[in-house]
C-alpha cells in the first residue's frame, strides 16, 4: 500500500516539519507566509517570511495561517503547502511527485477542522491523505512502545496547543488538549512588559526573552537581559533591563494551566495503567517543554518520573512518518 513515496507532515502552529522515511527530516520551516495584499501572491514562506514579521510595508503582510494547531486561513495554508511541496520535490528530486501523506491533527480538532487539513494537503497534489492524532505521533517519534498494552504518557507542548495523552495498545485511553502553548507564553510576556513598563515589544523579541529568561516556578540563579521596544508614552525607542524572576512570574499562569491539564488526564486514567505511569513516568515533547526548569518543576508537582524525548522539537514529524508501521491501528481515514 505504501511505497517509498510516503511523507509525514507536522502542521504545527509555529513550525511545519516534513519527514521522509529514507531521508529523515527533510524540511523544517516556521509556519509563516508573507503575502502581497493587492495581488494575494505568496512572496516568501518559512524563515524568510518570519524575519519579515513586524517589519514590512503596508502592501505586504506576514501571517501565520495556522492557529491553535488548526487551519485558520485555508487559502493561505494551501499556498504555504504548495510552496513546501515544491521545495520537497526540489530537495529529493522527482522521487515524491505524488506522495502518500500522513498528517497529524490535534485531538481536540473538530471534523470540519480535520476536513480542512485534509483538503489543504490534497490540494498540493497528494495521492492519499491519512490523519493521525498528534499525541500518538509524538509518542511514536519519542520511541515509546505505543502498540503494547502499557501506559505511555506523552505531554506535547506546541506553539498553539498542549496535548496530553495516555496511550496504550495503539489507542488513546485518556487525553486532554488545551489551546495553550508557546505562542501564549510569548503573548503573556508582551502583555507583562506593556502593563508594567509601558513598553511595546514584538513577537520575535518576546520569543527571545522566553528562551533566555523563561523559567518554570522553581528557584533559580537570576539572569538579566536588555530588551528594546517602543515607549508607549513618548513613542520613542527605549531599552529596558528585565530579570528572569519577572518573566517567571509572567509565565506562571500559562504553565499552571498546562499542569492542570496533565493532572486531569492522569485522574481519568484506569487504575491498571496508573501503576505503569508510576514506573515509567511521562515523556515531554514540543518546543514549549524546553522552558528552563520545566522538567524539574513537573517532577515536584505530580510526583512521577518526567523524561525528555530524544528530539522534542521533531518528535511529532518523525512519529508521523514512522506511524505507517502502526497505520492499521492508528489511522483515522478521511471519509
Amino acid at each position: 500500500m505504501f511505497g517509498n513515496t510516503t511523507i509525514g507532515i507536522d502542521l504545527g502552529t509555529a513550525n511545519i516539519l516534513v519527514y521522509s522515511k529514507s531521508k529523515g527530516i527533510i524540511l523544517n520551516e516556521p509556519s509563516v507566509v508573507a503575502m502581497d495584499v493587492n495581488t494575494k501572491s505568496v512572496l516568501a514562506i518559512g524563515q524568510e517570511a518570519k524575519e519579515m514579521i513586524g517589519k514590512t510595508p503596508t502592501n505586504i503582510v506576514a501571517v501565520r495561517p495556522l492557529k491553535d494547531g488548526v487551519i485558520a486561513d485555508f487559502d493561505v495554508t494551501s499556498g504555504l503547502l504548495r510552496e513546501i511541496m515544491r521545495r520537497i520535490i526540489t530537495i529529493s528530486g522527482n522521487s515524491i511527485r505524488k506522495p502518500n501523506v500522513v498528517v497529524c491533527t490535534p485531538t481536540g480538532a473538530t471534523s470540519v477542522e480535520r476536513r480542512a487539513i485534509s483538503d489543504a494537503v490534497q490540494s498540493m497534489g497528494a495521492k492519499s491523505v491519512t490523519l493521525i492524532e498528534e499525541p500518538v505521533a509524538a509518542a511514536i517519534g519519542a520511541e515509546l512502545p505505543v502498540d503494547e498494552p502499557i501506559a505511555n504518557v506523552i505531554v506535547d507542548i506546541g506553539g498553539g496547543t498542549s496535548e496530553i495523552a495516555i496511550i496504550s495498545y495503539g489507542g488513546i485511553v485518556s487525553s486532554n488538549s488545551v489551546r495553550t502553548g508557546g505562542d501564549h507564553m510569548d503573548e503573556e510576556i508582551i502583555q507583562y512588559i506593556r502593563k508594567n513598563y509601558n513598553l511595546l515589544v514584538g513577537e520575535a523579541t518576546a520569543e527571545r526573552i522566553k528562551f533566555e529568561l523563561g523559567y518554570a516556578p522553581i528557584p533559580h540563579p537570576e539572569k538579566t537581559m536588555d530588551v528594546r521596544g517602543r515607549d508607549l508614552l513618548t513613542g520613542l525607542p527605549k531599552t529596558l533591563t528585565l530579570t528572569s524572576t519577572e518573566i517567571q512570574n509572567a509565565l506562571e499562569e500559562t504553565l499552571q494551566r498546562i499542569l492542570e491539564a496533565i493532572r486531569n488526564t492522569l485522574e481519568n486514567c484506569p487504575p491498571e495503567l496508573s501503576g505503569d505511569i508510576v514506573d515509567r513516568g511521562i515523556v515531554l515533547t514540543g518546543g514549549g517543554s524546553l522552558i528552563q526548569g520545566f522538567q524539574e518543576w513537573l517532577v515536584q508537582e505530580i510526583d512521577v518520573p518526567v523524561h525528555m524525548a530524544p528530539s522534542p522539537l521533531e518528535s511529532v514529524a518523525i512519529g508521523t512518518g514512522m506511524s505507517l508501521e502502526y497505520i492499521d491501528k492508528l489511522a483515522k481515514p478521511v471519509k
